[in-house]
């Protein structure tokens, strides 16, 4: 266990502090146990061999926070593409509007 709570804490950079109680429903199970033999695992930061449950479902759970990180962090991308587009249509027509530097000149 010690082995397995070290890696995790490693990997992690944070020490455990609280375990809690998971329900999983049978698709749940079938889930975890396909990610244990799949190489998916390898994307989870998993070490070779066998891990415990604990240490699969916090690599899940790790990868879960990192994904909703990251559609969070793309849909701020993609709202300030939106801002923008729009400020530069505006920043072009104030541009054209403007006196040219040449025509002040003798």
């Amino acid at each position: 266990m010690c082995v397995t709570l070290c890696v995790m804490n490693l990997r992690l950079g944070d020490r455990v502090t609280r375990r809690t109680a998971l329900s999983l429903t049978d698709r749940d199970e079938a889930d975890l146990a396909r990610l244990r033999e799949s190489p998916a695992r390898e994307h989870l930061g998993l070490p070779e061999g066998n891990v415990s449950e604990s240490a699969l479902l916090h690599a899940v759970f790790a990868a879960g926070i990192r994904a909703l990180e990251d559609a969070e962090e793309e849909a701020g991308y993609a709202e300030l593409a939106v801002i923008e587009a729009a400020t530069a249509d505006i920043d072009r027509a104030v541009a054209r509007r403007r006196r040219p530097e040449r025509a002040d000149e003798p």
